[in-house]
């Protein structure tokens, strides 16, 4: 007879977690000296001349710190089919394709299963700290998940999004189902070859198990708001369907239509429900909570270029809680949310010390704004080493190949968790390219249009999303900001939109370079509407997925297709008169 299957349990789970935690150091030399031991024969470690050794201090003089461009050609000759070990001793089956709205192209990562179980671990450890204060009973969730296209490099290697890799493991599946939350939707929506045919599928399965669904997700923020506007324009559609039992016509790939039928049968009190509901909403404020009365709590990655999605995300939600989901890339896993109660701007992350080696390279600046801004790069330190307060950005060794691999994220620590930090996303580092001595960031572009869209509230209007392109076609150099607006604002708002984004930018070397003229005035460009959705579809046809997507906050010149899309896009441009 066989063993039955060890049952989940969330509190061995975080058990595990406290005893990772509690000694941390260990942990991190261990897992390093397991990462070099399995892939001492690998051709990139022999060329360093690591000699066997497998210390922190033996590896991080031997080998240095590298970017991806670094690693491109490496992972390029294993996607090509090279029988060598370059990167690991164990061949390498998968490539991952990140969404590319960061830099403008989409990067190959290695991929195996070690990743697949290190994001099994982060999954369970933030769900059991998120079941302490949030129990859920045996239920499902509207996940808004979409598996893109998987294809084969030259070389046989299957590439996908990372998302796309973790949804087809058979792993992933046991989890949710362990986690009592499974999809409500069928595999056939989700992997779906048309997101905007899943989109809508994967809302009619919500209505339909309307009352058992008790956690609504997504990867990103930005989905989550980006389904429930579309559901405010096909809503009645939907509820015909329910009525009916007739899928809409708009649904034309037959494998999601077969997997729909086998759901959908005419229920005439369901969409009535529905209908009055949705006809009794102010503005759609607390959309969620009506659909599905039973939701715990809304979950997705809510930090970074997700937080301006927060105010129309809390606007659906209604009294329901926003829960930040965990801190990764395309890399890999970094921490896992155990403070589920805070705020998602308040969101931190502790880092598990067993699913890679970290290390952290402290940003400090040194000089005033008015001489030249010198950015001092310490050595990096150790996981355990970093001080509290302090920013850094993060370094990664992991088991798939990735070898002191600068991430290119900026973190700040906020506390320790036993001896691992907590780590607060800060911003992606020199994403916000400058014209003289600014120093602008995300999180500063970021604040700045939250500060000019307060105006927008005058006029009942939103802005609904936002980039920003660094213009050096002229002398001074200037920034652009391209917004989306609700509705139409008049001229005179808008003019003090721009005056407003241009005046709050605080950062020194911007504010004295406006001052003496060595930056130009700011330019706000109001975009036609959907000019946004443009630029998704843009990335979607290259193979992206919905829920992998970001906007860019900053569009470069290597990014031309997307300038392209704004560029002509563009309704109404304003100057700023904020420095006279």
């Amino acid at each position: 007879m066989l063993e039955a299957e060890k049952r989940f349990d969330p509190e061995e789970v975080i058990a595990e977690f406290e005893a990772l935690t509690k000694d941390a150091k260990r942990v991190q030399v261990e897992t390093l000296k397991k990462i070099l031991k399995e892939n001492s024969e690998a051709e990139y470690l022999k060329k360093w001349g690591l000699d066997g050794k497998t210390d922190p201090e033996s590896y991080c003089s031997c080998v240095p710190l590298v970017t991806h461009k670094d690693l491109e050609p490496l992972i390029q000759q294993i996607a090509d089919g090279s029988p060598h070990p370059i990167l690991t001793v164990k061949p390498i089956t998968t490539i991952t394709l990140s969404s590319g709205t960061t830099q403008g192209k989409r990067k190959f990562v290695p991929f195996n299963d070690e990743l697949t179980e290190n994001t099994m671990q982060i999954y369970r450890t933030s769900y059991a700290f998120r079941n302490r204060e949030f129990p859920i009973g045996n239920g499902k969730a509207l996940s808004f998940i979409y598996g893109s296209k998987q294809f084969k490099t030259k070389g046989g290697l299957l590439a996908g999004t990372a998302t796309t890799n973790v949804y087809r493991s058979e792993q992933f599946k046991k989890t949710m189902k362990d986690m009592q939350t499974p999809c409500c939707s069928p595999d056939e929506v989700i992997f779906g070859p048309d997101f905007q045919q899943s989109l809508y599928c994967h809302l009619l399965c919500g209505l339909i198990f309307r009352n058992e669904i008790q956690v609504i997700s997504s990867t990103f923020a930005h989905s989550i708001v980006h389904s429930f506007r579309s559901f405010e324009l096909v809503w009645e559609e939907l509820c015909s369907d329910i009525k009916t039992g007739t899928l809409s016509a708009r649904i034309t790939v037959p494998t999601i239509r077969t997997a729909m039928a086998k759901m959908l049968k005419p229920n005439p009190e369901l969409a009535d429900k529905i209908h009055e509901k949705c006809s009794s909403l102010t503005n759609w404020y607390g959309l969620i909570e009506e659909l599905f009365p039973n939701v715990k709590y809304i979950y997705g990655i809510m930090t970074g270029s997700m937080e301006p999605y927060l105010k129309k995300l809390r606007h659906y939600a209604g009294g329901i809680p926003l829960l930040s989901a965990d801190y990764g890339s395309s890399e890999g896993w970094i921490g896992a949310n155990v403070n589920p109660t805070r705020p998602p701007e308040m969101a931190t992350f502790a880092v598990l010390p067993n699913i890679g080696y970290f290390e952290f390279i402290p940003l400090r600046e040194i000089g005033s704004p008015e001489s030249a801004l010198v950015r001092v790069e310490p050595r990096p330190v150790g996981l355990t080493d970093v001080e509290v307060g302090e920013e850094y950005e993060v370094v990664v060794t992991s088991f798939a190949g990735l070898y002191r691999y600068r991430l290119g994220d900026v973190v700040k620590v906020v506390g320790f968790h036993n001896s691992t930090p907590e780590l607060q996303f800060v911003c992606r580092r020199n994403l916000m390219p400058t014209i003289n001595i600014d120093k602008n960031t995300e999180k500063d572009l970021q604040l700045s249009v939250e500060a000019a869209a307060k105006l927008l509230t005058a006029e009942k209007l939103e802005v609904v999303d936002f980039t920003s392109q660094v213009d050096l076609s002229s002398e001074p150099g200037h920034y652009v900001i391209f917004w989306e607006v609700s509705g139409d604002a008049s001229d005179e708002i808008l003019q003090d939109c721009c005056n407003c984004l241009d005046s709050t930018f605080v950062d020194a070397g911007y504010v004295s370079s406006r001052k003496v003229q060595a930056i130009g005035p700011l330019e706000l460009k109001v975009l036609k509407k959907g000019s946004f959705q443009k630029i998704l579809d843009h990335y979607v046809g290259l193979g992206s997925t919905l829920n992998q997507f970001k906007t860019p906050r900053c569009v470069g010149p290597v990014n031309q297709t997307v300038l392209n899309i704004l560029c002509n896009n563009v309704e109404k441009s304003y100057m700023s008169g904020a420095f006279g």
